[in-house]
């Protein structure tokens, strides 16, 4: 394959020139409009990515077929990190026991993104729906798309993070280019509107989401739009209730960060926390419910129908008959010295993915043993020259899922050093170098470092509730029995519930958070029936 034009490249190895040249024609067929269509065979894989990176060319998918192809799918992310690799397997493969572990096998080592299904008729819709998620999600991590967004400013500054943040919990994809000049921070949207140093709310409005909602009633109010709150927006709407939900940010929560979710269930491919809150907030929205984003709830009062739910800034005051908290949680903040003149300067907590191109070829630390912590270093690891996770403990097994060690273990930039703290953080302006402690031996190292993205824990959202709503020692949420209520998940205050992280003893994975926000609105509908007044 000869790689010369300047169109993104979909390139495909396969030593099969039948099945080469089938998946090359339904490919050609579909994309080669905007996209080079270019085929190999194994051998000539590394010689044509070599090629193209040579010419300047860039690669969006690369597909490959057998175990030797996976294994050379590795090296596409060296050269081209915003591609995406697919194995070819043929349709059933799945229920191909050896097949199955080699897929495994090639995921866990970090050699490919997903498995793609051969295509079996002209046209495969099938094939298809896979290539254009792959497509997307390279777009997605070039910052292009439809609701794309270019901020300018200083990449490794405060501000950049700020804006950053904020378009990674609305959503929107983004990329960050340094200003030509000394010139105020900006965002540019794809519609052309320019916002010179917009604060959060401003920014959330231009980008079409509601931050303004005029004082109504509800039948729910959900306080919170990460996994839980989400999850209790969609049952509460699609059951006939109506609902508002709240959240003093975009949406997603924490979970809105993750790079890549790969347990979620019915997405075997894996999926963008990102992409999933924003699935889940349109489902909502086309069952009915109402939203505010960029408003910070800042009281819950007894009310004529039950609750008066306020927000801060002259924001909503929405009347309700039950109430679903869902506050979520907050990354702990470290307290090194130096942690905190550079926060956001080098130093970043639940950072946003899309910050991981700034520390192209750069030596970037990881604080944190749980499953956010293992995507982060994963993702990071695309750009970053070497990646180093510090965790607390002697193992990562009681804290990280399974998958995520595997792959940790098997991608050669990424390091984990155990019983290691932050002991201080150095640089003027932005990060240094960080002193790292050793609590085993009680010797301390300075290293040169890039970024510290912190993942280690977190606190509750609750300070602000009611005296009523009875909290633990750590300050979350206890429901149920424990709490004195009737129902599951409902609080100490009748007609408030609690899902996901907030509440006490929750399971921190998004699933269980989804599911949590079901219940509780099962509880509302209970809770209801015996207030009919309300």
């Amino acid at each position: 394959m000869t790689a010369s034009t300047r169109k993104p490249l979909l390139v495909v190895a396969d030593d099969d020139p039948a099945g080469r040249a089938r998946v090359l024609d339904e490919l050609s067929r579909r994309y080669s409009g905007d996209y080079a269509v270019g085929g190999c065979t194994i051998d000539e894989l590394e010689t044509t990515l070599d090629q193209a990176q040579a010419e300047g060319d860039d690669v969006a998918v690369c597909l490959a077929a057998g175990e030797h192809g996976a294994e050379l799918l590795a090296g596409v992310r060296a050269r081209f990190p915003a591609a995406r690799r697919g194995l070819l397997i043929p349709w059933l493969g799945w229920a191909d026991h050896a097949l199955g572990e080699l897929v495994l096998r090639a995921m866990a080592h970090g050699w490919i993104d997903l498995y793609v299904l051969r295509p079996t008729q002209t046209p495969d819709e099938v094939f298809h729906r896979t290539i254009s998620e792959l497509l997307q999600e390279s777009a997605r991590l070039k910052g292009r798309g439809p609701a794309g967004a270019k901020v300018v400013a200083d990449p490794r500054s405060r501000r950049a993070h700020e804006l950053q943040s904020t378009l990674a919990g609305l959503g929107i994809p983004h990329t960050v280019i340094a200003p030509e000049e000394d010139a105020a921070p900006s965002v540019s949207l794809a519609d052309g509107t320019v916002l010179v140093d917009p604060t959060a709310a401003e920014l959330a409005q231009a980008c079409g989401f509601p931050i303004e909602l005029e004082a109504h009633d509800a039948d729910l109010v959900v306080v919170g739009a990460g996994p839980a709150g989400l999850g209790a927006a969609v049952y509460g709407a699609s059951e006939g209730l109506q609902t508002t939900v709240l959240d003093g940010g975009g949406v997603g929560g924490q979970a809105g960060s993750s790079s890549l979710i790969r347990n979620y269930l019915g997405f075997p491919r894996g999926l963008g926390g990102g992409e999933l809150a924003q699935r889940a907030y349109q489902q909502a929205w086309l069952f009915g419910a109402r939203s505010q984003v960029a408003r910070r709830v800042v009281a819950l009062e007894p009310g004529e129908r039950g609750f008066v739910v306020r927000t801060a800034d002259g924001g909503a005051e929405v009347s309700a008959r039950a109430v679903v908290l869902a506050l979520g949680v907050e990354y702990r903040r470290l307290d090194a010295p130096g942690c905190v003149d550079l926060e956001g300067a080098g130093i970043y907590y639940g950072a946003s993915m899309s910050e991981a191109q700034a520390f192209a070829g750069e030596d970037v630390y990881v604080v944190g043993g749980g499953n956010s912590a293992g995507q982060a270093a994963l993702h990071l690891a695309r750009y970053a020259d070497r990646v180093v996770i510090l965790v607390r403990s002697r193992s990562l097994a009681a804290s990280m899922s399974q998958y995520l060690i595997d792959a940790i273990r098997n991608t050669p930039n990424v390091d984990v050093r155990y019983s290691t703290e932050v002991s201080r953080a150095h640089g003027v302006g932005r990060l240094e170098r960080l002193e790292l402690l050793n609590t085993e031996v009680g010797e301390t190292e300075t290293v040169s470092a890039a970024a510290l993205v912190v993942l280690i824990g977190a606190v509750p959202h609750t300070a602000w509730l009611p005296d009523e709503i009875a909290l633990d020692d750590w300050g979350y949420v206890i429901t149920g029995t424990a709490a004195g209520a009737v129902r599951l998940l409902e609080t100490s205050l009748p007609g408030v519930f609690a899902a996901g992280d907030v509440r006490a003893d929750s399971v921190k994975r998004v699933a269980a958070a989804v599911g949590e926000g079901a219940l509780a609105v099962s509880g509302v509908h209970a809770y209801l029936a015996e207030a009919p007044s309300r």
